[in-house]
């Protein structure tokens, strides 16, 4: 496929075609003329070749030996210009092959819809400037050079789109070689954009590899998925240096004073992506007495979920259940409001619990810090919840993490790195 970059500056790494590891083997000395090579280094070089196709495990094995090196600024360069490329289609919506790309994921996860990508993309488009990828490799020290790059294994989860993409960026920026494992509800968008990488630094063919299974030789693995998954993950890499996720939540913590305008923001963390990434907000902490009215109406600029048959299901189901239970609950016709102590809520329902006090309602809820992604809070608030380890974020901004906002508090690049120097 041709690659067409519409900006005036082009990489440096378009201006040849083959990295420089492989023009080696193919007989360059450094000058401008190919060398002659003798007949039995190059059979030398097809049974490697074999060898590598024939033995899997050989492959993984020695594959750090056979992958071109890639300095710092190139990669950070490179992915400079992945971001301008996911600016622009953002600015226009034009590129056929990424409205293609987009449709494809649509057809195959039916919670994809085409804004909740375009929402997915906007999130971490920011990540992919020189400015902010410089600023987080200096905060690590990264040397200009991986010498001696390793495996890290990648099991991605499906929920929402590309939620894999930020654990993809870790991996690429630290030097290191990605082996993706896509879920199968989310492998078409990520795969298009480790292409488009591709397309615009060669090189990086070498560090990244999507595949059906992980290979039997694990360096490192980082594993996202449900609680039940997390299980099967701990007993299966139980062996191998890990970073496990399991299910998390965002919660929401009120005190009443909140303006329309901050409810109205706290939707968005409430609805994007359907409620089902792992920072939306699932509950809401509110005073004693606390008056749902305004909440209600500050969120029905929300309503048009209910238009998704996905979410009217889940709505309808879980609304017939409490009904038939006799559970006491509010809803506004798209939105199920409960009062439950679990922190985790189904599709459609947010749950609520009562407090009255802030500092006790902070302790509390560092209890089940395991079980919580982010809190939304105002300032006020979140100075009176006290000392805890949960990030705190405005409402509107829980779906809006940065560079150094890790999931579950652990810091990918740390483990990365400690995994290399081991």
């Amino acid at each position: 496929m041709a690659v067409n970059i519409p900006f005036k500056e082009v990489p440096s790494a378009k201006r040849h075609s083959l990295p420089p590891s492989y023009i080696a083997l193919l007989g360059h000395s450094g000058s401008q003329a190919p060398q002659l090579m003798h007949s039995s280094v190059i059979l030398s070089a097809i049974m490697v070749c074999l060898t590598m196709q024939r033995y899997e495990n050989l492959y993984y094995t020695l594959s750090p030996i056979f992958v071109p090196r890639m300095k710092l600024s190139q990669r950070i360069e490179s992915l400079h210009w992945l971001g301008e490329e996911i600016r622009t289609f953002l600015d226009k919506q034009e590129y056929k092959e990424w409205n293609h790309a987009i449709k494809l994921a649509e057809q195959q996860n039916g919670w994809f819809t085409r804004d909740n990508i375009i929402m997915a993309l906007k999130g971490f488009e920011p990540w992919l400037t020189r400015d902010a990828l410089q600023q987080w490799a200096n905060t690590y020290h990264l040397p200009e050079e991986n010498n001696k790059p390793i495996t890290v294994s990648v099991v991605m989860a499906g929920n929402i789109p590309l939620v894999g993409f930020h654990d993809f960026l870790c991996v690429l920026i630290t030097g290191n070689i990605i082996e993706a494992k896509l879920s199968n509800s989310d492998n078409i968008l990520l795969s298009f954009l480790a292409k488009r990488l591709i397309e615009i630094e060669p090189l990086w063919k070498g560090f990244i590899k999507i595949v059906e299974k992980l290979s039997p030789t694990l360096q490192a693995v980082i594993a996202t998925g449900s609680n039940n998954t997390a299980k099967h993950f701990e007993y299966y890499f139980k062996t191998v240096p890990h970073i496990i996720r399991r299910n998390r939540n965002g919660v929401a913590v009120l005190n009443g004073k909140e303006t329309e305008q901050e409810l109205s923001e706290l939707g968005k963390d409430i609805f994007s992506y359907f409620g089902l990434g792992c920072r939306n907000v699932s509950k809401l902490y509110v005073p004693d007495g606390y008056d749902f009215t305004t909440f209600f109406r500050s969120i029905e600029k929300y309503g048009a979920v209910i238009q998704h048959n996905k979410y009217a299901n889940n709505y309808t189901y879980n609304r017939t259940i409490y009904l038939m239970d006799s559970k006491v609950f509010t809803d506004n016709n798209f939105l199920a409001v409960i009062e439950n102590k679990q922190i985790s809520s189904p599709i459609a329902v947010l749950h609520f619990e009562y407090y009255t006090d802030l500092s006790d309602l902070g302790k509390e809820l560092a209890k089940h810090a395991e079980q919580i992604q982010c809190i939304a809070a105002d300032k006020e608030v979140a100075k009176k919840l006290g000392s805890i380890s949960i990030p705190i974020v405005e409402f509107g901004h829980t779906q809006s993490p940065g560079l150094n906002d890790y999931a579950d508090g652990v810091d990918v690049i740390k483990f990365i790195l400690e995994q290399s120097h081991s």
